[in-house]
């Protein structure tokens, strides 16, 4: 029973909230850098509930069954991921052994989601969007997982989020190191890809294939897909927060120095996608598979090394 709440109120409410308060915060840097005024902070849940009101289109010869499960499928992926992290985070038990292996695993499967749905509409412009998405993932979810077992090999080889926790509670953050610092600047590229903005915005790439994998979606369909990127807006740095950073802490002090991780994070990925132009396939594939891929190699070397 304990569980459910935590997917309903946790998982779902409070990550929902907070990732439109991310998107809202994002969207009004944005406009500040281009000399725009920006939304009002409600606009964008105003945003999803007009989707969620407005009919569904599908488009002819599409799959039907595919292209509708497609964003509700990447939706619980991230609720899910947030209920595992929320319930780490707060200290209210462990989870299961291997838990930050099933969050690597739910974290793919919101691009997949996306992937499904793109090839499923038959659109030549989604499906071209589809196949960019496919080879970003191939391209980023190398240099992230090895990012992401620096923080393993630091607490003692844990693949449980309540351990590596714990061992930063007792040792200090993992960023506190110098592999911990190179894995995280290597996550956070990573991140920026797993969210598809710019320079990595390439699937979507609105000025040139209108949305990608997208451009069929509406209606309430469209309108989930844009809530699960909100959500992950936030439950991504939340994600880099509890493993690198320490994650959030309820009291005093701590709770306001957590919030500002989160906050530092999200303003990091506005600052990076306001300042890069895009890139090409090409060239994303070969900077994550290249420079990324050695950093990332070198950080987990220098945490064997214990540095």
């Amino acid at each position: 029973m304990i569980y459910i709440l935590y997917f309903i109120f946790y998982g779902f409410l409070l990550t929902a909230i907070i990732g439109l308060l991310a998107s809202w915060v994002d969207r009004k840097v944005t406009a500040r850098v281009q000399y725009r005024v920006g939304p009002p902070i409600l606009q964008p849940l105003i945003d999803i509930v007009k989707l969620l009101g407005k009919e569904t289109l599908i488009p002819r010869g599409a799959s039907r069954a595919t292209f509708l499960m497609a964003p509700v499928a990447g939706l619980t992926s991230v609720i899910l991921v947030a209920t595992l992290l929320w319930i780490n985070n707060l200290g209210s038990g462990d989870t299961f052994l291997g838990d930050l292996i099933v969050v690597l695993y739910l974290l793919t499967i919101p691009s997949i989601s996306i992937i499904m749905g793109g090839f499923a509409s038959r659109n030549p412009l989604a499906s071209l969007g589809a196949s960019r998405e496919m080879k970003l993932i191939l391209g980023y979810e190398l240099p992230f997982v090895l990012a992401v077992f620096v923080p393993v090999i630091k607490s003692g080889f844990s693949i449980r989020l309540a351990e590596i926790l714990a061992y930063q509670t007792q040792n200090g953050a993992i960023t506190g190191s110098l592999s911990g610092t190179l894995a995280l600047v290597v996550a956070v590229f990573c991140v920026q890809a797993k969210l598809a903005l710019v320079p990595f915005d390439i699937p979507e790439a609105e000025t040139e294939i209108v949305s990608g994998p997208l451009v069929e979606y509406s209606g309430s369909a469209l309108g989930i897909y844009r809530l699960m990127k909100n959500m992950l807006l936030f439950t991504l740095p939340f994600f880099l927060a509890i493993i690198f950073m320490g994650g959030l802490r309820s009291d005093g002090l701590h709770l306001l120095n957590g919030l500002l991780k989160v906050v530092g994070l999200v303003a990091l990925i506005t600052v990076i996608r306001n300042t890069n132009p895009r890139v090409r396939i090409d060239q994303a594939v070969r900077f994550f598979w290249g420079p990324l891929t050695i950093i990332a190699a070198a950080a987990v070397l220098l945490a064997l090394k214990g540095l």
